[in-house]
């Protein structure tokens, strides 16, 4: 469970500095943060830093204090999200390759095939039946056209999307303070608006996120802005809240500027991805599947004494 208070950011912050990715570059006072970090638990260090500039030099004489501090979470919080997925897609990517050479070796490998005698002694595989195909046709009447961040425009909200992060924005009365806000995060719901009024958002979520990478702030006074860092970071949400109305995924389509930014494995995982999502809605074999095909066509080539006609391919 994941309660999104003032004191939130600044947690975030310090937890930032603990688990740093250690590829990043140093810091100018990292030795010195270090050691205080070993006396004392990142929380209390953030307070007593502050409570310090407050007593010593006067740290809220700037009226923009603290919305310059938010300011400063939220960017330091966008890189660490930013670098994480960086980190679980090329571990993903990693993962997929290993797994695509393993049963390679096992197909391509002859010990581990039967030979034709031993074939003919299994009793064939009866033919199966193809199953149906799914259409774009069979989608949704109902479902809505992606805006243009993937997400859709409410009555009360509007919201964006990434493959890792889902953004909310709330319109709010101009002037409104942190303490009128109700924002409670967890694995699987949400609650969002105005203390002692009716909540914008209040039910299941669509898909679980990571209650702990999930944070918010006032934006300009007058929008409510929520980041959610989805849990499983390779699927499209259609909704925010269950019951809410529902985008087509299969029409939705990452800006390639977007996709520029991304690194090379990166990049290779979402269009990949992107264009397995097309192959299902027109009927066709996925990437993965043609891979497989692939593999057999060479087997076969290479062992024509083989009978396959009456071969189940999975």
């Amino acid at each position: 469970m994941a309660i999104i208070s003032d004191y939130v950011e600044e947690e975030e912050k310090s937890t930032l500095n603990a688990e740093a990715d250690s590829s990043a570059a140093n810091g100018p006072y990292d030795d010195v943060l270090e050691k205080l970090v070993q006396q004392k638990a990142p929380l209390d260090l953030v307070e007593n830093v502050i409570d310090f500039l407050r007593r010593k030099h006067d740290l809220f004489k700037d009226d923009a204090a603290e919305r310059k501090i938010s300011e400063m979470v939220s960017l330091a919080k966008r890189k660490d999200t930013e670098e994480k997925k960086r980190k679980s897609d090329r571990q993903k990517v990693e993962k997929t390759e290993q797994n695509k050479r393993m049963k390679e070796e096992q197909v391509l490998n002859p010990s581990q095939n039967p030979s034709p005698s031993s074939s003919s002694n299994l009793s064939p595989s009866p033919s199966p039946s193809p199953e149906p195909k799914p259409s774009a046709s069979n989608t949704k009447e109902n479902e809505l056209d992606p805006n243009k961040g993937n997400g859709a425009d409410l009555e009360n909200y509007s919201w964006t999307q990434t493959l890792s992060e889902v953004t909310i924005t709330i319109p709010l009365t101009p002037g409104t303070v942190r303490r009128l806000i109700i924002c409670e995060i967890k694995k699987n719901s949400i609650k969002a608006g105005l203390k002692g009024k009716h909540l914008i958002l209040n039910g299941e979520l669509s898909k679980p996120v990571k209650a702990d990478d999930c944070f918010w702030s006032i934006e300009d006074g007058k929008v409510l802005s929520i980041l959610l860092t989805k849990q499983n970071q390779m699927e499209w949400w259609n909704c925010v809240v269950k019951g809410e109305p529902a985008i087509n995924t299969q029409k939705v389509e990452p800006e390639n500027s977007k996709l520029s930014d991304l690194d090379a494995e990166t990049r290779q995982t979402v269009e990949k991805m992107m264009f397995d999502q097309r192959q299902k809605a027109m009927g066709l074999p996925t990437s993965e599947e043609q891979q497989k095909q692939e593999i057999l066509k060479k087997f076969m080539a290479q062992h024509p004494e083989m009978d396959f006609s009456k071969a189940k391919i999975s």
